[in-house]
Formats: C-alpha cells, sequence, structure tokens
C-alpha cells in the first residue's frame, strides 16, 4: 500500500509541471498578410515591375521588327518555288532559300536570348523583393504582438482585425527603397584544362 502511494505521489509531481507549462502557454493570436499585394505594390516594387514590362515590351517590338521582313522574303521565295512547278530551283534561289534560313534562325537565337534576360531579371527583381519581406514579418510580430504570420490566399476567412499586410507594406517600403533591375550575368564555367603529360 505504502508503494502504491509513493508510486502516485511521483506520477503527480510529474504531472504538475507539465500542467502548469500547459496553463501558461500563451494564447496564440494569428495574422495574415496577402503577400502577392506587398509584393506587386510597394513603392519599389512598382518600379522594378513597371521597368521589367518595358523590357519584354521591347522584346515585343524586337520580334515584330525582324519578323516584319523576314515574312516579306518568305513569301517571296515561296512565290518563286510555285512558279517553278515542281522544277528544280536554280542554284541562286537555293542559295537565298538556304540565307534566309540562317536569318531566321539568328533572329530566333536573338529573341530566345533577350527572353531569358528578362526572366532572369524578373528572379533577381522576386529575389529582393523576397529578401525585404522576410524580415518585415518579423518586425510587425514584434510590433503588433502576434505568434504566427500565414499568407492570406490560403485561409478560408478572417476578420479585418487580424489582416497586417498594411504593416508589412509599411515596412518594406521603409527598408526597399531601391531594387536592381538587371539581374548579374550567369557565371561562366570555368574552362576545364587537361593535364600534361609528363615527357
Amino acid at each position: 500500500m505504502k508503494n502504491l502511494l509513493i508510486a502516485a505521489g511521483l506520477a503527480a509531481a510529474t504531472l504538475s509541471p507539465a500542467t502548469a507549462s500547459a496553463q501558461s502557454f500563451p494564447d496564440t493570436k494569428i495574422g495574415v498578410v496577402d503577400v502577392n499585394r506587398v509584393a506587386t505594390t510597394c513603392t519599389a516594387c512598382v518600379t522594378a515591375l513597371q521597368s521589367l514590362e518595358q523590357q519584354a515590351q521591347a522584346i515585343r517590338t524586337r520580334e515584330a521588327e525582324l519578323g516584319q521582313p523576314l515574312q516579306a522574303t518568305a513569301q517571296a521565295l515561296q512565290k518563286e518555288i510555285n512558279a517553278l512547278g515542281g522544277a528544280e530551283a536554280s542554284a541562286d534561289l537555293q542559295q537565298r532559300a538556304a540565307a534566309f534560313q540562317q536569318q531566321q534562325q539568328a533572329a530566333a537565337a536573338e529573341i530566345q536570348q533577350r527572353n531569358q534576360v528578362v526572366q532572369r531579371n524578373r528572379n533577381f527583381i522576386l529575389q529582393q523583393i523576397g529578401q525585404a519581406i522576410d524580415p518585415a514579418y518579423q518586425q510587425v510580430i514584434a510590433r503588433r504582438g502576434v505568434h504566427i504570420i500565414v499568407p492570406a490566399d490560403t485561409t478560408l476567412a478572417h476578420q479585418p482585425a487580424v489582416d497586417l499586410t498594411n504593416d508589412v507594406l509599411a515596412e518594406v517600403n521603409r527598408t526597399l527603397t531601391s531594387i536592381n533591375v538587371n539581374a548579374p550575368a550567369p557565371a561562366q564555367p570555368a574552362a576545364q584544362t587537361t593535364p600534361q603529360q609528363g615527357r
């Protein structure tokens, strides 16, 4: 009987701290943030995204500049080929057709390269925005006394009082004053050298 009382006392002693810990755990306060609105409406973000759109527009303009003469050349060549009625094309026509294909490939390669640059710039801009938003969350958590911030688009519903988007936006505007819209050139792979054999 005595052993049973001792065991019960040990169990009570073991459970008491856990119970106290559970009782002292703070009521969790959750805030939500519209991350997309912050990333697209912060002052520096708007300027950077406008610059990115200008870069994309420049590509579309260049694509039209390259495409119009190529289209005219293609139509002229096709007209000459149709006029042959199945006969073999002259050497001159074959050379002009081959030159046209090279021009077409060069134009496509140029547009592809320009698109890759814009895509790198886009990723670089988003990276800088993300680097500014992350510490902004911590500042808002400390200032507003919340424990957790979740993206607004992952919640089914929430009260306006827990929306911290404006707080995060203000913090990002305070810390992110400008964004570099031109990504660094990709690193070139190091040239591999073949060790020379000793003679």
